[in-house]
């Protein structure tokens, strides 16, 4: 378990350097005088909201090779060297905006669900250390699915996907990627709360991670077959290798897209189906638009449950197929092996 952690403490690094702010929505964006923005649920913010109050988040800005900090965007604007264009805080003269390290919402959400999973993890890791779980059963309910969890991911996936006892290596970071992407996903189901998988640029990075351990745990015979082809016409390796690299970049590119669509979209759906309600009451009145609540109400409880699973299932494809990915990788193939029964074959049918 502690190699867990340590494992664990560098991923929480590694995505800690890293804020989807580049292109978060500034509060300074106005309503467009429909009945629900439901647009604005699902953007990246400047803020943060807790229980219904916002709570204006820092914002960090890299421009002309020298960094700006303010406690709030409003503090930004007051200074005088930032102004708002185009729905976007840039600087009111001299070099633009280089790079936005300001903490947005969905980067916050992403530290939560990382710090939540590190903390359930150090818990469980503290009982094993004085022997709960390790010499004698699991107790309590937490950490009993703790273990359900671990061992799930352990032997059904990394355990069946990567081969060998190469799996060992590779459990603590598919179960720290299955926690912490549940945990994402399901922040959106509070009212208040933010999937930040439903951001393109947070489900990619978590992709990008997942290609890199994947190139870095390539066997030789994984990139002979991805530049040479043993066994292949040279002339048709032409065609073959080019499809081999487009596939190294196009796995990596099919887990974010995933991800962010099946989120972005649940959480769209959710939205403009309650927001029914106020678009009746606009356009009927409120005898109409509160009457049909009940419906919309019941619909989006059903879609709540819906959601809550695919949340999880979700977690599970990613998982599942960051392990398949790596473990295709990480294969060995026995070409004399397939050579001599080849050979074998040729002459018994000889």
């Amino acid at each position: 378990m502690q190699i867990i952690l340590r494992r664990f403490f560098l991923f929480l690094l590694i995505l800690s350097f890293y804020s989807p702010g580049l292109v978060a929505a500034d509060e300074t964006n106005e309503s467009n005088g429909s009945p629900i923005d439901v647009m604005g649920k699902v953007l990246d913010h400047d803020y943060i909201e807790v229980a219904g109050k916002k709570i204006y988040l820092p914002r960090i800005f890299l421009a002309g090779g020298q960094f700006y900090f303010y406690a709030n965007t409003e503090s930004a604007l007051a200074s005088g060297d930032f102004i708002v264009e185009n729905e976007r805080i840039m600087r009111a003269d001299g070099p633009s905006v280089t790079i936005d390290f300001s903490i947005t919402s969905h980067l916050m959400y992403v530290w939560f669900g990382i710090l939540l999973t590190f903390f359930i993890t150090w818990l469980a890791a503290r009982r094993y250390r004085n022997g709960l779980g390790s010499e004698t059963e699991p107790r309590g309910v937490w950490q009993n699915l703790f273990e359900v969890f671990f061992v799930f991911i352990r032997d059904d996936i990394a355990k069946e996907y990567i081969p060998g006892d190469k799996y060992h290596k590779y459990v603590n970071y598919l179960f720290s990627i299955f926690m912490a992407i549940s945990f994402m996903n399901l922040f959106g189901l509070f009212p208040w709360g933010v999937s930040p998988t439903a951001d393109l640029t947070v489900t990619a990075t978590l992709a990008a991670m997942t290609f890199f351990i994947t190139q870095f745990s390539g066997t030789k015979d994984h990139w002979e077959h991805v530049f040479m082809f043993p066994g292949v016409h040279p002339l048709v390796r032409i065609i073959l290798t080019p499809v081999e690299i487009i596939g190294l970049f196009t796995k990596p590119f099919a887990l974010a897209i995933r991800l962010f669509a099946n989120m972005l979209s649940g959480k769209i759906m959710i939205v403009a189906i309650l927001g029914l309600i106020f678009i009746f009451t606009d356009m009927f009145g409120a005898y109409i638009g509160v009457g049909s609540g009940i419906v919309w109400v019941a619909l989006t409880a059903l879609l709540y449950v819906l959601k809550a699973f695919i949340a999880l299932l979700q977690a599970y494809i990613f998982t599942l197929l960051s392990a398949v990915f790596i473990g295709m990788a990480a294969e060995e193939h026995h070409h004399d092996e397939h050579d001599s029964s080849v050979a074998r074959t040729a002459n018994v049918n000889v």
